[in-house]
């Protein structure tokens, strides 16, 4: 594709596309406060906000059900991957700090780069690594890490580090799959989010860790859940799993980080929360972390790109 006398190739839009969906994400706590606030607390906003857009996604799903029916096991196996992985993400911020979470979760570019050079020999090159420790440094800086990078302690620790590594794992199942549509790894992405969601919602209202959801409110913000899902989440979800399909996993893990700096900055904006030096120069070294293969890409060439490419 050439816009503006620009060439994107394949690669460069996957890139883009793992930013935008790290920039959704990064705004995502807005919807689920709103969930929040008219019953729907934790995993239970996270199961709408899957389960709706499956809803919407249902002719798509029976159309492409008996192709992903006879789908090679990789499919499956990827599909649960990514869907446990997310979920596995939501749900260690009911079990420890959100800055733990964040931070073991986001290990992830580091093992996205080490499986990629194992299982395909794409190389580390130093725009790459350049490129981790910029993430690493600015995700220390913002949450004031001063005792050292957090080793895991707790059930929630584990999650988050499991999240990563089961993501990391998926995205590298995507990039080796030139077989399957990445519609139907959408699919699989918002069907085993809504089924992990829904399983570990019922179960942690059941032991008493989450609050039931107050179904009779539902009707009255249908509306805006509706639009949120067609307009924001399905292409979210797309993007998603887009980007992975064509990128070395821990370049996707890198772009998705943008998520951590759209999170701060629109927390102290619209939340209120702390935004002072060291969140400004954390989001920017995180930023640049994100944007540096792609720019590095569309400056110099194609010299950074996947092995697949």
């Amino acid at each position: 594709m050439r816009f503006f006398n620009i060439n994107f190739s394949t690669t460069t839009l996957a890139k883009f596309a793992a930013v935008y969906s790290g920039l959704v994400f990064g705004i995502y706590w807005i919807p689920l406060r709103a969930l929040e606030d008219n019953g729907f607390a934790g995993l239970w906003a996270t199961f709408i906000f899957s389960v709706v857009p499956l809803i919407f996604l249902t002719p798509l799903l029976f159309s492409r059900l008996p192709a992903m029916a006879r789908a090679k096991p990789h499919f499956h196996i990827c599909g649960i991957m990514v869907g446990g992985g997310y979920m596995l993400y939501a749900s260690a911020f009911l079990y420890t700090e959100v800055i733990r979470v964040i931070l073991l979760f986001y290990l992830m570019p580091i093992w996205g780069f080490l499986l990629a050079r194992v299982v395909t020999g794409d190389p580390i090159t130093p725009v790459r690594w350049l490129s981790m420790a910029l993430g690493m440094i600015g995700m220390l800086v913002i949450f004031g890490i001063d005792s050292g990078f957090p080793a895991p302690k707790n059930i929630g620790d584990w999650m988050a580090l499991t999240a990563g590594i089961m993501w990391a794992v998926a995205s590298l199942m995507l990039l080796t799959d030139k077989s399957t549509p990445t519609r139907d790894y959408m699919c699989a992405f918002i069907f085993w989010g809504t089924v992990f969601s829904g399983v570990l919602a019922l179960l942690f209202t059941q032991l008493g860790s989450l609050q039931t959801a107050q179904w009779q409110a539902f009707p009255d913000i249908a509306w805006w859940i509706a639009l949120l899902a067609i307009f924001v989440l399905i292409p979210a979800a797309f993007a998603t799993v887009f980007g992975p399909s064509h990128l070395n996993p821990g370049i996707a893990g890198l772009l998705f980080m943008t998520e951590i700096s759209v999170a701060v900055a629109s927390a102290a904006w619209l939340a209120g929360e702390p935004f002072g030096a060291r969140e400004i120069i954390g989001v920017t070294l995180i930023t640049l972390a994100g944007l540096s293969e792609p720019i590095s890409t569309l400056v110099f060439g194609q010299s950074t790109r996947a092995t697949t490419e």
